[in-house]
């Protein structure tokens, strides 16, 4: 009897995996507080790599020991000067074998949802992609938007991609393709599988050691196509 493959749902993260935004989002952030609360560095001891904007935003008002109310003047405020920082920042750019991966994955879409995975509120999420181009690829995705927590924002994300191929996730093989130990932990949390690239300061063998599955020097790798396809 002929097996049919299962079907994937690929997640993808955005900042350190498909793109560098060149502290775009820090910037605009950092303008957003300074509008919203008047004060200055308001972001400034954050780590933003693999977190989500609805925690950076609620770490830094309970910093301030302000309001969480605040939060949502400060998104409306961030998102305006993101796609100004976009806009104006010369070094926003795809990182390696990011378009040429998303390409290469086209011909497979019949058995794979193809997604994103982020913890950038969804606007903040397209204006990114939008900028280097990569838009077109995702029609759906888990968002910061959607919850606070990564791991939360992956099953979202996999629901929605589920539906795409009209499967319940737990029928398909979730992957989740990443830079931080954030992404990897958030993975194993819903039964997804991590693979990883080492292009935010964690080393392939640090990833590994996470749990990572696999993990790459970036995406140009040409075993990463062929992780995310193989069945």
């Amino acid at each position: 009897m002929h097996m049919q493959p299962q079907p994937k749902i690929l997640l993808f993260d955005i900042d350190g995996t498909l793109l560098s935004a060149d502290g775009a989002g820090r910037r605009a952030m950092e303008l957003a507080f300074r509008e919203v609360t008047g004060t200055d560095g308001a972001v400034a001891n954050i780590d933003f790599r693999g977190m989500t904007d609805p925690l950076i935003v609620e770490q830094a008002l309970a910093q301030l020991s302000r309001d969480s109310s605040e939060a949502h003047p400060i998104y409306a405020r961030y998102l305006q000067h993101l796609e100004r920082e976009l806009g104006l920042s010369k070094g926003t750019h795809a990182l390696p074998g990011a378009a040429e991966l998303l390409q290469a994955l086209a011909p497979f879409r019949h058995s794979l949802a193809i997604g994103l995975g982020t913890g950038n509120i969804e606007p903040a999420a397209y204006l990114k992609l939008n900028r280097v181009g990569l838009a077109a690829h995702f029609s759906f995705g888990g968002f910061g938007s959607d919850h606070r927590l990564r791991s939360e924002i992956l099953r979202t994300a996999a629901l929605r991609g589920g539906k795409t191929l009209g499967r319940d996730p737990s029928e398909c093989d979730t992957i989740v393709i990443g830079d931080t130990f954030h992404d990897v932990d958030a993975a194993l949390a819903i039964g997804a599988r991590a693979v990883c690239v080492a292009t935010s300061g964690r080393t392939v063998e640090e990833l590994r050691e996470r749990g990572a599955l696999y993990a790459f020097e970036n995406l140009a790798v040409p075993q990463v196509l062929q992780v995310l396809t193989e069945q």
